[in-house]
């Protein structure tokens, strides 16, 4: 670690005693990858490879705040170590924020990097049959909709969201009020007739059908942002539809990854085995 962080600082970079597996001294981490040019929008992604022939397993990472902020560096995070110590060719993206890019330019940019990541699979070790979207919060909706929208060059192999407002209608009833989200991402201004078919449209809930791939839903039973029931009707219409969908509760989980260390849960080696034992049968259609 001395000889790293040395290697480092001659190379400019500004190192701090919290270094961990996210940090630009990780070895194959690659940072700030442009992966999209959509107009004046320059989308970046940082991608992680593991040492070794691959190709590998392969997760695509999707942040949350709200659509309206975060970044490929924030909220997911607690994710990038696991994944790297597991084995796994990872990438984190970014995409368009409202109200700046209302709906749905933050879910073509989920599919755009896809399709990139294909693209690029011999220079990342990318094994095209065993892509994995996972998104935590508006994240969440994000890889659940694409999951069920995608199809040719944007399916994956399987969906893992996290505590995901999966059915906006039902968001907004447990609130109360459209709140600064739904204003920002659909431009909504008030609940009246013309709004709840918006939300309705815009939820994965609506794009469910036969034949999507597998979904492992993570959420916290203490959540009071996004509630625990709406990873519950989200798998039991899933099931119903005779798709696989498996359901891990975090219990006395609240809303955000970050908050569940102090739970002692062991999510992450739930979800990594749950990958693990998805994709040794897949075949990435």
């Amino acid at each position: 670690m001395n000889m790293l962080r040395s290697l480092v600082l001659l190379a400019g970079i500004c190192v701090t005693s919290t270094l961990t597996a996210a940090e630009p001294s990780l070895p194959g981490l690659q940072q700030d990858i442009p992966f999209a040019q959509v107009g004046d929008v320059s989308l970046t992604l940082d991608a992680f490879v593991p040492e070794g022939a691959g190709p590998f397993p392969t997760c695509i990472l999707v942040h949350g705040g709200g659509f309206t902020k975060g970044d490929k560096q924030s909220y997911i995070k607690p994710l990038f170590e696991p994944l790297s110590k597991a084995g796994f060719t990872w990438f984190t993206i970014n995409y368009r924020l409202a109200p700046a890019h209302r709906w749905p330019a933050c879910a073509e940019d989920v599919e755009t990097a896809i399709r990139w990541v294909k693209a690029h699979a011999s220079e990342y070790k990318v094994d095209i049959n065993r892509i994995v979207l996972i998104g935590e919060s508006a994240g969440g909706h994000l890889v659940s909709y694409v999951g069920g929208t995608v199809k040719g060059d944007t399916s994956v192999a399987a969906v893992v969201p996290f505590y995901a407002p999966n059915d906006l209608e039902l968001q907004v009833r447990h609130r109360h009020e459209l709140g600064e989200s739904m204003h920002a991402l659909l431009g909504l201004t008030e609940l009246n007739d013309a709004a709840w078919p918006q939300l309705r449209a815009a939820s994965p809930s609506s794009v469910t059908h036969k034949g999507m791939p597998p979904f492992l839903l993570i959420h916290g039973d203490a959540d009071q942002t996004v509630p625990f029931e709406q990873s519950v009707q989200f798998q039991q219409q899933m099931q119903k539809l005779g798709n696989r969908c498996d359901l891990i509760t975090v219990p006395g989980g609240g809303h955000g990854m970050g908050g569940w260390q102090k739970l002692n849960s062991d999510y992450q080696s739930q979800m990594i085995g749950w990958i693990n034992a998805t994709l040794s049968g897949s075949s990435g259609k």
